[in-house]
């Protein structure tokens, strides 16, 4: 019984399935809640990350402890847990720790036993089947029946042209998962993973949920990701003994670019239609910024998604009254949460990763080598304008992306 158990558990189609289904909860986790509340979401969860560790326990030799996990993003995790003692909100604090822990764990499950192209197609099936029930569900919302389907966050505005909330819950939400789709699509296309048929469906769903969501942050991401695939395409087609060179003559670049983009960010805000945007997120990053200077080392005490019952999250307001789910900057958030040591910790741990991946990506001759690095860079820059990084998917995104690149990267893995 138990080694049949066992047979299942570590087989890679059940694998396989689990990982699909790990990614289609994390990535679709705001339609979860949605339908399920908090308590059953919580439970889908809690399954997920028992048959994790059952599948892992399975199949023992998948379990490497070189490298296993960056020792920046353990540490990141420590001081989310270490601040149960500050924390003025403990059962708050108990309950977000516990969260950021199962992504994290079912972030480390997926990269054990996935390689990296099972992952990105997982990422791909998973983002096919939600944005196309996404538009199913906007269809029958804005065009069939004309009316909102408030339960599950649709406005029914498919019909205007946008915007469109799909399962995401809002806008930016939705742009953000066709931004990751457009780039997991593409790796698929460029590694041949699946058909031609397949390909053009996808990439076309793609595009039309960046088109309908109308996200102005959505711009701004494409164009960094798009940047930065540009130049690995650039740098993985040099000899490496050019590469140094041009890294170098990019990294200026860049730094001049951002210097640039700042000076002028108000033409830039108002090109891309970001002003009222910008202006609801600037008053609660002023809110936030009051917050924070009361407990700038350490912070109030991690929460992760905001409980907006709890002081300080429920005196935080956005501009159309209602209170804050998150600081919407990643950046500010966990400043806020953990103080400017947690601050630190997580631009350590992201620029580590990064580095990693840039390098792996511009090594290896395979194009999917090159996924880790641009996840990383649309997260990175997502995070300028909401919390993602912090969150289900995408603390699941830059847990898997994270352990990719430092499989191949780190320092540990030159001990026997």
């Amino acid at each position: 019984m138990i080694a049949a158990s066992r047979a299942i558990l570590g087989s890679p189609r059940f694998t396989n399935a689990l990982t699909e289904a790990i990614i289609g909860v994390a990535l679709a986790a705001f339609a979860v809640r949605a339908m399920l509340g908090w308590p059953g979401s919580i439970a889908v969860l809690s399954g997920l990350v028992v048959l994790a560790a059952l599948s892992l326990a399975a199949q023992p030799e998948r379990v490497e402890w070189r490298g296993v996990l960056p020792i920046s993003l353990i540490a990141l995790f420590s001081l989310m847990t270490v601040s149960l003692i500050w924390s003025q909100y403990t059962l708050a604090t108990v309950g977000g720790v516990a969260y950021a822990l199962a992504y994290g764990f079912l972030g480390v499950y997926i990269a054990l036993v996935r390689d990296l192209i099972q992952l990105v197609r997982a990422v791909g099936n998973a983002l096919r089947v939600i944005l196309s029930v996404s538009f199913v569900l906007e269809i029958l919302s804005g065009l069939i029946f004309d009316t909102s389907f408030l339960w599950i966050g649709i406005t029914g505005d498919l019909g205007v042209g946008g915007p469109v909330q799909g399962l995401a819950g809002s806008r930016n939400a939705f742009a953000f998962l066709g931004a990751l789709a457009v780039l997991s699509f593409w790796i698929e296309y460029r590694t041949r993973s699946v058909s031609r048929g397949v390909t053009a469906f996808s990439l076309t769903l793609a595009g039309a949920t960046i088109v309908f969501a109308q996200s102005p942050v959505s711009l701004l991401v494409l164009a960094a990701v798009l940047v930065v695939g540009l130049a690995l395409v650039v740098i993985r087609r040099q000899k490496p003994i050019a590469r140094r060179a041009t890294q170098s003559v990019m990294l200026v670049s860049v730094l001049v670019l951002g210097v640039l983009s700042w000076l002028f960010r108000g033409p830039i805000v108002g090109f891309v239609g970001a002003a009222a945007d910008v202006e609801a997120r600037t008053s609660v990053w002023s809110e936030v910024g009051d917050l924070v200077a009361q407990q700038p080392v350490l912070g109030w005490g991690w929460v992760g998604i905001w409980p907006t019952r709890v002081f300080p999250f429920s005196s935080v307001d956005s501009i159309s009254g209602r209170d804050a789910a998150s600081a919407l900057n990643a950046y500010a958030d966990i400043w806020l949460q953990l103080g400017l040591v947690g601050l630190i910790m997580l631009l350590a741990s992201l620029g580590l990763a990064f580095m990693r991946a840039w390098l792996v990506a511009t090594d290896r001759r395979s194009t999917v080598y090159v996924w880790p690095a641009l996840t990383l860079v649309l997260l990175a820059t997502v995070s300028m304008t909401e919390s993602y990084l912090l969150f289900e998917a995408g603390l699941l995104l830059f847990v898997t992306s994270a352990f990719a690149a430092a499989r191949n990267r780190s320092w540990r893995g030159r001990f026997d």
